[in-house]
């Protein structure tokens, strides 16, 4: 069974940081890129982070020197790191892996709140 469980969201006081931790299981890991995405209320999803099994990363303009997306193979493992989080921030982050080519296919997880508050 496909799943994509994420984790370490939460609420926090702008400036702070939090990680991201998303665990893949039910497909073979190696053979996807790997991405988060964010939805704030009322908004479209958006594509954050991305990183491919190279390790070669990809960020939206406005996270960028601010987030960072690590991949561990050996845990089937996708990590987000935000620091210097801002109240725009605040969304469900959702887990994504997809795989290119003849057999495409991609997975979702159940998302993480995170909330950017004073």
């Amino acid at each position: 069974q496909v799943q994509l469980v994420e984790s370490g969201g939460g609420l926090v006081q702008p400036g702070g940081s939090l990680r991201l931790s998303c665990a893949a299981s039910g497909f073979t890991y190696s053979l996807y890129d790997m991405s988060w995405y964010r939805q704030a209320p009322e908004k479209e999803r958006e594509l954050v982070a991305s990183i491919i099994s190279t390790g070669s990363t990809n960020y939206i303009d406005s996270v960028k020197g601010r987030f960072t997306i690590s991949r561990d193979g050996a845990k089937n493992m996708v990590y987000l790191q935000m620091n210097s989080l801002k109240p725009e921030d605040t969304a469900v982050y959702y887990c994504n892996a997809v795989r290119l080519g003849p057999k495409m296919s991609t997975h979702w997880g159940q998302g993480t709140q995170v909330t950017v508050s004073s």
